[in-house]
């Protein structure tokens, strides 16, 4: 299995997930162009994913997903509820091809099972996702709302995971939001923390996990090299751990 995160961050989201012949595309929150550009230098292919899948509404998550269905011929696979809300926040355009699931419900892609998760996030029907082949577990576990019931027996059967580390406490509590937007960002809706982060992982090490992405880091509330040293501390130094960027692509990285 192969992981590339095309882009991680609030200005956009897209990962590539590669495995046994299938080639996935999970959110679609950069351009077309620069989906198929970062795709093509990691050796990939975008005109040959078998769909594009929808974590929630958005905009950072599905703003290109009509442009993928178009541009690329990908299907849209979302819940009912999530096509409907992004349809309405982005102007998506024309979609001709779009297949609804229900949160909870697992999707087969030929040999390759994606597991999708309910999640509190505030988007209208979110979900996280686990890809599995047979042999291997990776997880998609951005946008959670906050460390949920089964959070942490989930990460615990995975191989690797891109898992959100949004903010820093002390960085959000003193930075420039407006205190509304501090509530929501750390409220049950909101996202999850660096050290919530690393509580999650510190659970989970020594077992099956082999790495971990840390993803959706905030622009004012966080740097990569602060998430990496708080999970240092918290996990310590057995565990692998890269940092997705919001800015351009990292990996490819096996599973």
């Amino acid at each position: 299995m192969r992981v590339t995160a095309l882009q991680s961050g609030s200005n956009g989201n897209c990962i590539h997930v590669e495995t046994r012949g299938v080639s996935l595309i999970f959110d679609a929150g950069i351009s077309g162009k620069q989906a198929l550009q970062r795709l093509s230098a990691a050796g990939g292919d975008i005109h040959l994913a078998a769909g594009v899948v929808i974590s929630h509404d958005h905009a950072d998550h599905v703003r290109s997903a009509g442009v993928f269905q178009r541009k690329f011929g990908l299907p849209i696979y979302a819940t009912a509820e999530t096509f409907q809300a992004a349809a309405a926040r982005c102007s998506l355009g024309s979609v001709d091809d779009v297949r609804t699931f229900r949160a909870g419900q697992a999707l087969q892609f030929g040999p390759v099972k994606v597991e999708t998760i309910p999640t509190p996030h505030d988007g209208a029907d979110g979900t996280a996702f686990v890809i599995d082949d047979g042999p291997r577990r990776f997880g998609i576990l951005t946008d959670l709302g906050h460390v949920f019931d089964g959070l942490g027996e989930l990460v615990g059967s995975l191989d690797a995971v891109l898992l959100e580390s949004n903010y820093d406490p002390q960085m959000l509590a003193s930075g420039p939001y407006p205190a509304f937007l501090k509530r929501r960002i750390r409220g049950p809706s909101g996202h999850i923390s660096n050290i919530e982060s690393a509580e999650l992982l510190a659970r989970c090490a020594g077992r099956r996990l082999r790495w971990a992405c840390l993803g959706h880091l905030s622009e004012h509330n966080n740097r990569p090299e602060l998430a990496i040293a708080t999970h240092r501390q918290i996990v310590g130094s057995g565990l692998a751990l890269h940092v997705a960027s919001r800015y351009g692509s990292v990996g490819p990285f096996d599973v």
